[in-house]
């Protein structure tokens, strides 16, 4: 059976069916643990491989890697065709083709690791691996998908969304997550689907070598799990996170702006909390194009309740330049952020595809950049550190906050608006990521959204309250934030994503070291081509 389901022509549409599989494990936390089991299953098909040949194999590896790529990516991403057809205005067989095209060049980073993870792999036969061998092998496997994933997560700016770490979120696996961070997680969860994987190769010596070695991972990172890195400082904040659910497609009609600016307006004069948040461009339009009392107004009443306010607002910076940015108000001093990584096509335009944004009818779509580093927004002596929509995939670029200790972050808070993507899992899905966040540097994270979803997540990654999505309200809390670094904030915040790139490297050198064949030794297969 296993021969019949390995077989060249079936196992690239059974990888792809994996790939739709271990897609629905994201924004699924109660399920994240799956996504380790059917990554095995996928390694079973790519290691039943019987040709002798490692260029052969290699070449029957990519396949399944990037048949396993496009049926992940196309299975957890195809929100992306709502932004384009729906509000982007792109002719919906062009939104399809061009989703279709981007799930397949984020294919190709798996099918790098699923070519190099076949090709330094015995082949199948009869006989079991030498446990070696095969440790050898899943090391080769998991240092491979992890420089493969931060590569995706990287190159062009990088798109890291649906990274197989954030699906642990809810597993023992992150444990690991405050001292080597998501892409650490990443290598475990990639480790243990590799040790899974093997039990049908190796000996029943092998086996328990496997499990034993399966337990250690998950046991560790449960004892990391208990330890405290960070501490509380300062007064707990009384927070009150503003979801306004406005539509997408009304959000920049000009004869929607008043609406918008009543709502979020009452709320920001009447509600009483120590910080209140407002989600990613809640006022749609430049300050200069409001009421000149309206921004003055606001400022008075926050003064007048003893309160502060994060506004998401457009701003400018010098001539022709504007900011996707959160202005801080009712603080002791003039406060603001600008956006510092952008979204391509959304906030910036890559270079050759202005063609391909003359396609869509989407506002706003050229800004300048803000630093990695930016100082806080400082709440009765908390430091509350904005990011703004997806800046919260990218932890090395946050981590660069905690450069400076008197600036470090005791509070993360993300304004974000997915009203482009409907009501749909990309919602979960970046819950779960923001979820990491707090785990890497056990810190809390605050969400203010337009639609969803909005949320207080504690330090040790846990969603405490959440507002329904597509819904008006008031997500009201309370949150106590933490002072201290983890051990992934202190080396991310000087190296980058540095130490987690040679933890790959050292896996995939240690482990090509241990599969390659020994000299003058024998070991038979029964190999077919």
């Amino acid at each position: 059976m296993g021969r019949l389901l390995a077989h060249p022509r079936l196992a690239p549409f059974l990888s792809i069916g994996l790939g739709a599989l271990l897609a629905q494990t994201f924004g699924r936390p109660q399920f994240g643990a799956w996504s380790i089991l059917i990554l095995a299953l996928w390694l079973g098909l790519l290691w039943a491989d019987p040709l002798t040949s490692r260029a052969n194999r290699a070449k029957r590896g990519a396949l399944r890697g990037f048949s396993l790529g496009l049926g992940w990516f196309t299975g957890g991403l195809w929100w992306l065709y709502i932004s384009m057809a729906v509000y982007g205005g792109m002719a919906p067989p062009l939104a399809g083709g061009a989703m279709l095209l981007f799930c397949a060049y984020l294919a190709i980073y798996p099918a790098l690791a699923a070519a190099l993870a076949a090709a330094l792999a015995p082949s199948a036969g009869r006989e079991p691996w030498p446990i070696l061998r095969a440790l050898g092998t899943a090391c080769v496997f998991a240092g491979g998908w992890t420089l493969a994933e931060w590569l995706r997560g990287t190159v062009f700016t990088g798109f890291p969304w649906l990274a197989l770490g954030y699906a642990q979120v809810g597993n023992p696996l992150s444990g690991y997550a405050p001292v080597i961070g998501q892409y650490g997680v990443n290598f475990t969860a990639a480790l243990a689907a590799a040790l899974l994987a093997l039990l049908t190769q190796v000996s029943l010596r092998g086996a328990v070598v496997n499990v034993s070695l399966l337990a250690a991972l998950f046991l560790g990172g449960l004892q990391l799990q208990q330890i405290r890195w960070t501490h509380p400082v300062g007064p707990s904040l009384r927070v009150a996170l503003l979801q306004g659910d406005v539509a997408q497609s009304e959000k920049f009609r000009p004869e929607s702006l008043a609406p918008t600016l009543r709502l979020y307006g009452d709320w920001l004069s009447s509600i009483h909390a120590d910080l209140i948040v407002t989600p990613e461009t809640a006022v749609p339009v430049l300050p200069e194009d409001l009421d000149p009392a309206y921004l003055r107004q606001l400022e008075r009443s926050l003064r007048e309740h003893h309160a502060a306010a994060l506004l998401g607002i457009p701003l400018t910076r010098g001539a022709d330049q504007y900011t996707n940015s959160v202005l801080g108000l009712g603080g002791t001093a003039p406060y603001r952020y600008d956006k510092a990584h952008l979204v391509p096509f959304g906030e910036f335009v890559p270079y050759g595809f202005h063609w391909f944004v003359k396609l869509m009818d989407m506002p706003l779509g050229s800004f300048a950049r803000g630093g990695f580093d930016q100082p806080p927004f400082v709440v009765r002596g908390v430091n509350v550190a904005p990011n703004i929509c997806y800046e919260d995939l990218f932890g090395a670029q946050m981590a660069q906050r905690f450069r400076s200790p008197g600036n470090a972050p005791n509070i993360f808070a993300n304004l974000t608006n997915l009203g482009w993507f409907g009501n749909t899992i990309v919602i979960p899905q970046h819950l779960e990521i923001a979820r990491m966040r707090s785990l890497e540097f056990q810190i809390p994270g605050i969400r203010a959204t337009n639609t969803g979803a909005t949320a207080i997540i504690d330090a040790q990654g846990r969603v405490v309250a959440e507002l329904q999505p597509y819904t008006v309200g008031v997500l009201y809390g309370t949150v106590q934030g933490q002072a201290g670094l983890t051990p992934f904030a202190w080396l991310a915040s000087r190296y980058g994503d540095g130490p987690e790139v040679l933890l790959a490297l050292f896996a995939l050198l240690l482990g090509w070291g241990l599969a390659r064949p020994q000299r003058g030794g024998t070991h038979h297969h029964n190999a077919r081509v």
